[in-house]
């Protein structure tokens, strides 16, 4: 068969000063049309390098020193500005990680796909084609979307207009980067059921960047893992997630959460250490500095890239023990001493709580009177957290998680009900509270990028919160920056680097650093690890776990990560159009019976096992300012009943501590679930 993409021998390099750095060396891939390509990896290993190259994008200290790029057979590198926007157009597509970022604020979706389309169409003809495009993608009312500025759109389909564009004509290879990283699990199971349909369909090849390993395993036929700029390791999805043969791939496996573990019972294992410098590699193989089963021989020479098997390609001189399955997978570290108990007095009481916010008016409205309406964004939760625990919050985007985090912590004033911190009340804006209760309640934001200041270093970031809340003198906070940066794993020359000199992942582990800085008794995580590496990931949820053990911090955990959710949460309540309608512990929670909707999110939610029977909701969660009567759940619902669904608001059914908003009695539930 004829590859679309051919890269041989490919080495890439930065200029910083006079001197090159070669970040990628001596990669080979080859992709064929109708298959997708899955590039693995943690944050500095190559892969983002490896797709722009593949788009010959790397900028102007960016070029390729060895190796060829050769798109349909002709070298890329060969082509002048004029003929390389040719293929772009005609070939190759980019689909960011963050759609908001890359779409223009200030136009009209239409006008930004109308953009990306042959110039030489009528208006009216580009208006239809960028229609179709939308319709391609399983966008509902596709007109009201064309008429929309990108932040009227949810995550899902500011997403799903990126992968509209990049679909125009026929594209050779699509080039995918994270792009399923911030969405819910719903959103994600359909984006990547879209894009799996899509690549059947036109027969093009994909290449898809991503740290998250059940992503990759669900979509992907062909898995390559770099590490630090090398090709380690190349084989079938099924066959590397099943059986792999060098060191690293197992390792970024096993710091995984995997089912039944529990963050009380069990130690995630995070792989010690850090990728290289790309000038400061090692002079034998260049994981043997971070490796459990290196020898000797693997600290003096560089391994070569075997085939072991055919299909299968492995830099490792233990590949053979590997296969032999002569070295077990590393088994979680078990905990010795139990959780803390939770306090008899509870930290945090919400009762009633609401937060609607109003609807302006247009002039025509006002003029006939119509009456002022609001979304109703939390819609009167009630929710316990005791000290010592952690309340895993789970829904879709727009079910109104992050407003219900703000309500609390008081940078959204709620509109009704009571919030209390200890027995304390807490006013319902963030100015209305004392310093001392401030310093109780810390947040880690979802993007880093919003929460950090980009004039400020790291150290006086994290310094500002010792000495302003916590009084500290300035060579105490001195002290407290080294110690916070050593427990979220940075070292302490961090201190000195402004946020733009951190990567992502590096960026949300300062942010977290900072929340602790003030020790709380209340911490807020809005998503605050699903841009982490897995081994990241591992080693701050075995943080989070360490901190509250010792200090009985309660945590009020928000993420569409099941599989991490269901690790370090105690209780789970499950949110849909701003109203609780699941509550309950976690094993509960995540075992038949559950709520329609907790099962959807549950089928939704990848794993490297694959998927038993998934379960795909239709359309996207209705408007807050519309929310449906009876069950606000019935329009989606795989398990609607008819009209008492639709006219009647679900009664609470309790087992024990477990409750659910539903009409199907438990018993039934637990019936049809198993």
């Amino acid at each position: 068969m004829t590859a679309i993409l051919e890269i041989d021998e490919l080495t890439v390099g930065y200029k910083v000063g006079r001197a090159w750095r070669d970040v990628l060396r001596d990669v080979s891939l080859r992709l064929e049309p109708g298959r997708a390509y899955g590039v693995v990896g943690e944050s500095g290993s190559g892969k983002s390098t490896l797709a722009l190259a593949a788009l010959r994008y790397l900028g102007e200290n960016g070029a390729i020193r060895h190796g060829r790029v050769l798109l349909r057979g002709e070298d890329m590198a060969g082509l002048n500005d004029r003929a390389l926007r040719a293929v772009w157009g005609r070939d190759l597509r980019l689909v960011p990680q963050n759609p908001l970022a890359s779409l223009n604020p200030s136009l009209r979706i239409a006008d930004q796909i109308i953009e990306a389309l042959d110039p030489a169409l009528a208006p009216a003809e580009a208006r239809m084609q960028a229609g179709e495009l939308l319709r391609r993608v399983r966008l509902a009312d596709p007109e009201r979307v064309l008429a929309s500025y990108p932040h009227e759109l949810s995550g899902g389909m500011q997403q799903r207009v990126m992968i509209a564009m990049a679909l125009h004509g026929s594209p050779g290879l699509l080039v995918l980067d994270e792009p399923t990283t911030n969405l819910d699990v719903t959103t994600e199971a359909a984006v990547l059921d879209l894009l799996a349909d899509l690549i059947e369909e036109t027969q093009t090849a994909a290449l898809f960047v991503s740290h998250n390993l059940a992503v990759v395993a669900r979509v992907c036929d062909q898995v390559m893992v770099l590490y630090a700029g090398e090709l380690v390791e190349y084989a079938a999805s099924e066959a590397l997630f099943a059986a792999p043969l060098h060191p690293y791939t197992r390792a970024l496996i096993d710091s995984l959460p995997r089912p039944g573990m529990r963050h009380d019972r069990n130690r995630l294992r995070p792989i010690p250490g850090a990728i290289p410098r790309a000038d400061a590699l090692p002079s034998g193989c260049v994981f043997a500095p971070r490796c459990p089963l290196a020898i000797d021989r693997c600290r003096r020479e560089r391994p070569p890239l075997e085939e072991p098997l055919p299909g299968r390609q492995v830099r490792c001189f233990r590949w053979e023990d590997m296969l032999e399955q002569h070295i077990a997978p590393e088994q979680p570290e078990t905990r010795r001493a139990g959780a803390p108990a939770a306090e008899d007095l509870p930290l945090l009481t919400l009762s009633a709580v609401e937060k609607r916010f109003p609807i302006r008016r247009s002039l025509s409205e006002v003029l006939r009177q119509v009456p002022e309406r609001a979304a109703r964004a939390v819609d009167g939760v009630d929710l316990v957290l005791q000290g010592g625990r952690t309340l895993g919050v789970v829904g879709e985007s727009g079910s109104g998680k992050t407003t219900l985090a703000r309500c609390i912590i008081g940078l959204t004033e709620r509109s009704d009900g009571t919030i209390e911190l200890l027995d304390l009340p807490l006013a319902p804006g963030i100015n209305g509270r004392p310093k001392e209760l401030l310093q109780r309640i810390q947040m880690v934001f979802q993007n880093p990028e919003e929460a950090l200041n980009p004039y400020l270093t790291v150290g006086e970031a994290l310094r500002r919160p010792l000495m302003r809340l916590g009084g500290q003198s300035r060579e105490q906070a001195d002290r407290g920056v080294a110690r916070l940066l050593s427990l979220v794993r940075l070292s302490g020359d961090y201190a000195t680097r402004l946020p733009g000199q951190l990567s992502g992942g590096e960026k949300q582990r300062v942010a977290i650093a900072r929340a602790f800085a003030a020790e709380p008794n209340l911490v807020l995580l809005d998503e605050s690890v699903s841009a982490l590496d897995v081994s990241v990931q591992a080693a701050v949820l075995n943080l989070l776990s360490d901190l509250q053990r010792s200090s009985s911090v309660g945590y009020v955990f928000i993420t569409h990560d099941l599989g991490v959710v269901s690790y370090l949460a105690d209780d789970i309540a499950v949110v849909y159009l701003g109203a609780v309608i699941e509550h309950g512990p976690a094993e509960a929670v995540l075992q038949p019976p559950y709520h329609p909707y907790t099962e959807a999110l549950l089928s939704a939610a990848p794993t490297l096992a694959g998927e038993a029977k998934p379960i795909r909701l239709e359309g996207d969660v209705p408007s807050p300012a519309a929310i449906p009567a009876g069950c606000r759940f019935h329009t989606r619902c795989p398990r609607y009943l008819g009209d008492i669904c639709r006219e009647q608001t679900p009664p609470w059914r309790s087992a024990g501590d477990h409750r659910i908003q539903c009409h199907i009695p438990l018993d039934e539930l637990r019936d049809l679930q198993t």
